[in-house]
Order: C-alpha cells, then sequence, then structure tokens
C-alpha cells in the first residue's frame, strides 16, 4: 500500500500550495505560483472540471486561469461563490460563478474601485493566462465551450499580517455559516473580520511566533488556533479560554517536545448533536530516525481528550498522504512519498454536489497537491461489511454443526 503509484489527475504549469473544493459547484479551485521572483513561473489561480468517469476513475480539465500578478496563492479558503486568497501578508477576496457568455461580459462593466467596511476594494484585473488554451478576456474566464464561462471579479484586499520583517498570511478559514473571516500569519495575530461587511471585529495576540492553523466550531462558539510556541488555545471572541494538553493522554511525552501543526472541527455522520476536534502533533526537533507524529481526537464541545493514536513518521516531511479513520485513527490509506516532494495542501471531495454523487463508489476521496505543480486524487475504496443478523445467523449455524458433529463423533454427549 505505501509504495502505490498514484496517477496525476491535473498538472500545473507553477508550484502549487492549496487546493479547494467548492461545495456549490464541484469545481476544484487549485492555486499557487512563483512568487515575486522573475523566474518566468506565473502566479495564478485554476479552476478545474472534476468528472467521474466509470464507477471510481476521475478526469479533471481546465475550465479557467485566474492571473494573480507577482503574488503567490499560499493558502485559500472558498464558500458561496468567494475566494479568500492569502498572498504575501494580505488577503484577497475574488467572487467567482459561473455564467453563460453574455453574462460573462456584463460581468466585466463594472471596473471601479469602492470602499466597503475598512477593506479597501480593487477593480478586477485580466486573466493573463494565454498558455494552456485560456486567452486574456477581462474579468471572465474562457470554458471549453462556448456557452457556459467562469467569471472571476476582484472584490477586496486586507492587511492581514503585520509582521515587520517578512508577512506572510499563514490560514484563511470562513466560518461555517460563513458570517465571519479569519485569518492568522507570522505575527501570531488572530484577524476576524464580519463578512460579507469586512467590518474587523478582533485583533489579538493568539500566540508567541507563527500561527500554524486555526479553525471555529459550527455555531462560532469556539475558535481553536495552534502556533509554533507549542499550544494549542481555545478562544471565546477574543478571550482565551482554555489550553489543550495532548501530552496528558499519552505517558512518556514531555511537553516540549512536540508542537501543534494543525486542528479542524468535524462531525459525526450518525449522531446530529456530536462533534469532534481533531489536532495533529509533531516533534520539535528533526532527529536522524524521527519519532513517530501524533493524532488527537477531542470532544468538539467539553474539549476532552478522547483517543490518540501515533500517525507514522512522514507528517513532520510532509511526503507521504494519508487517510485515518474517524472513530478508531485507524489508518485505511497509506502512500509513501506520493509526490515525491513536500505535500502542501489537502481537500477531501463532497459526499455530493447538487443531488450527484462525485465520489462515484468510492468511500471517499482525496485530493493533494505539493510544490511539483501536480494535483492528484487518492480514493478509498468502499468497504464490505456484513449485517449484524447474517453474522449471528451463521454462529447459530456454526454451534449447531458443532453439536451434531460432536453427538455423531460421541454418542450419548448429549
Amino acid at each position: 500500500m505505501g509504495k502505490k503509484k498514484v496517477p496525476d489527475l491535473y498538472r500545473a504549469p507553477f508550484p502549487l500550495y492549496s487546493v479547494k473544493v467548492d461545495p456549490d459547484t464541484g469545481l476544484v479551485i487549485i492555486a499557487g505560483g512563483g512568487g515575486a521572483s522573475k523566474t518566468g513561473i506565473k502566479n495564478a489561480v485554476h479552476f478545474l472540471d472534476l468528472q467521474l468517469v466509470g464507477e471510481c476513475q476521475h478526469s479533471a480539465s481546465l475550465l479557467h486561469c485566474h492571473d494573480t500578478d507577482t503574488r503567490a496563492t499560499m493558502n485559500m479558503a472558498v464558500g458561496k461563490g468567494v475566494i479568500a486568497a492569502g498572498q504575501d501578508g494580505s488577503c484577497c477576496l475574488m467572487q467567482f460563478k459561473q455564467c453563460t457568455q453574455k453574462e460573462g461580459k456584463d460581468a466585466n462593466k463594472d471596473g471601479k474601485s469602492k470602499q466597503q467596511g475598512n477593506a479597501r476594494l480593487r477593480a478586477g484585473k485580466g486573466d493573463k493566462c494565454g498558455q494552456d488554451g485560456v486567452t486574456p478576456s477581462g474579468n471572465t474566464s474562457d470554458m471549453k465551450d462556448e456557452t457556459t464561462r467562469i467569471s472571476v471579479t476582484a472584490l477586496a484586499e486586507v492587511q492581514s499580517d503585520l509582521n515587520p520583517q517578512d508577512p506572510l498570511q499563514k490560514v484563511v478559514r470562513f466560518s461555517p455559516d460563513q458570517s465571519l473571516l479569519l485569518t492568522g500569519g507570522t505575527d501570531g495575530h488572530v484577524r476576524v473580520w464580519e463578512f460579507p461587511s469586512l467590518k474587523k471585529k478582533f485583533d489579538f495576540k493568539a500566540h508567541e511566533g507563527e500561527i500554524e492553523d486555526l479553525d471555529i466550531s459550527p455555531g462560532n462558539k469556539h475558535l481553536v488556533t495552534v502556533g509554533r510556541d507549542f499550544a494549542c488555545s481555545v478562544w471565546s471572541g477574543n478571550q482565551l479560554s482554555m489550553s489543550l494538553k495532548w501530552h496528558e493522554t499519552v505517558s512518556h511525552i514531555d511537553e516540549k517536545t512536540y508542537r501543534y501543526l494543525a486542528c479542524r472541527f468535524g462531525k459525526v455522520e450518525d449522531q446530529k448533536d456530536a462533534l469532534r476536534l481533531y489536532t495533529v502533533q509533531i516533534p520539535h526537533k528533526r532527529d536522524r530516525k524521527p519519532p513517530p507524529c501524533y493524532l488527537t481526537k477531542w470532544d468538539g464541545r467539553s474539549l476532552l481528550a478522547m483517543l490518540t493514536a501515533p500517525c507514522g513518521a512522514e507528517v513532520i516531511s510532509s511526503l507521504a498522504v494519508s487517510i485515518y479513520e474517524l472513530y478508531s485513527l485507524r489508518p485505511l490509506y497509506y502512500v509513501h512519498e506520493s509526490h515525491g516532494i513536500v505535500v502542501t495542501d489537502l481537500a477531501f471531495l463532497p459526499h455530493s454536489v447538487k443531488g450527484k454523487n462525485i465520489k462515484g463508489s468510492n468511500e471517499t476521496a482525496l485530493l493533494s497537491v505539493a510544490v511539483d505543480s501536480r494535483c492528484q486524487l487518492h480514493r478509498v475504496a468502499r468497504r464490505r461489511y456484513f449485517p449484524v443478523w447474517l453474522v449471528l445467523f451463521f454462529c447459530g449455524v456454526l454451534v449447531v454443526g458443532v453439536v451434531l458433529l460432536l453427538q455423531h463423533l460421541f454418542p450419548g454427549f448429549i
């Protein structure tokens, strides 16, 4: 399982740093670039059309290339036709939608700057990705047919990191109800804006040093942040509620030997009111023989640790792609050095888009991107389960068979 070769779903002409799937349209959105250096590597956001081929295979084709000038998109959040893209120390918001050719032309008419809240709104820029079969066309993109198009409009830009040396936004999230936009960066600050007004709601120092990841629970009750200062903090608004201590669930682990890398809330499918929080911990220092990384499951309401399990040593190097079961945290899928270089982002396919199954017969499917410019799709085949009644039936038949055999071999046994 670890040595299998995963075919490429798509290959971009630039390094990839982020991948997201729009749950409303099923579009796969990938982004990256070469940055401000004049190497000839462009910076862009690609919109891919993902199609199910047969029962479990997929194909992807380029629908649109949106040029981002001299700034590479390092992280993204997508929701309700809006992309929040982390570019250097700024968060750039872009609106995208599928439209007819006539609607695409109308989308270009408004090119004036506006002011919204405390954010600077920008006029849309032309998409200049002439390569890959996409021609410049203002704020709209060319589709693979002449009737359906994607329009992309620059909405606004907010300063999301104020590091005086090298400002960089590390993470961006929309709240589940998309009423809030949250960012974290190298200056250790969490900044929260009301969306779509972009009125700043909070700006507070959450960690000493870089923020690695953040997530917010449904209902916007808990904001969880993890940083390079070994802390995983839970916030209520801008007030610290508690700090999570994963190492207390495992013996022989010192607090300063591991740091948090990621955090994410998740719902439990068969339990309507249940909520879980998952965190990833990696060794603080790299050794020639690295110790294992750990995955911890927390109760999303009480924030008590439920289970901690090792998840291999490759997490610290970001070379392997693994999928774990939510209940037991046991591995379901593993590919060693899938890309052969650092994996920069992952995204699960939604269960369905507009009532259409896009996972096919697979139990789950995961997209991965890396700086090797490749986008891969990892599939987990649906596992087959025997009904409980059938298992009990066979057990009963087995017991009766054993009794009859003993009666035959040893008359008078019963």
